[in-house]
């Protein structure tokens, strides 16, 4: 059912000063940014093999990504997974008794398709599946 690990995601208070330690310190090229509006993050993806690594800044205060870094400071955020059908994936999971966050998909960066699992579900760590945008990039 799940399928490669697509990106693993990196709280930030600031991309543009996170990017150094990715780009010329580890050698990461930087494939993608973008503001998501929908998650209050700006987000940068970076190229590691077959995935990515996704900074997430957040765009205030008040957003997930905000209040993460306000409890528990900057670092690892969550595990996210490439899925054929992430509908579909939701309903396996739902039925395996795992709890959502999402219950529907929405819109993540690059245009894919994501959902969200709690972390209580998933031994502590928020976790992501992710479909990629038909003919686009993984996430």
């Amino acid at each position: 059912m799940l399928g490669a690990i697509d990106h693993v995601g990196v709280a930030v208070e600031d991309i543009d000063s996170a990017l150094p330690l990715y780009r010329e310190s580890l050698g990461m090229p930087l494939v993608h940014r973008e503001i998501v509006e929908s998650q209050g993050v700006d987000a940068a993806l970076l190229d590691i093999g077959d995935g990515h690594v996704e900074l997430l800044a957040p765009l205030g205060p008040e957003t997930p990504v905000g209040r993460f870094l306000a409890k528990r400071g900057p670092g690892l955020h969550h595990v996210a997974y490439r899925v054929d059908d992430v509908s579909e994936t939701l309903n396996v999971l739902a039925a395996a008794g795992l709890r959502l966050i999402d219950e529907r998909p929405r819109v993540g960066i690059r245009g894919s398709l994501v959902a969200f699992l709690h972390p209580a579900s998933t031994g502590g760590v928020l976790t992501e599946i992710v479909q990629p945008a038909a003919g686009g990039h993984p996430a």
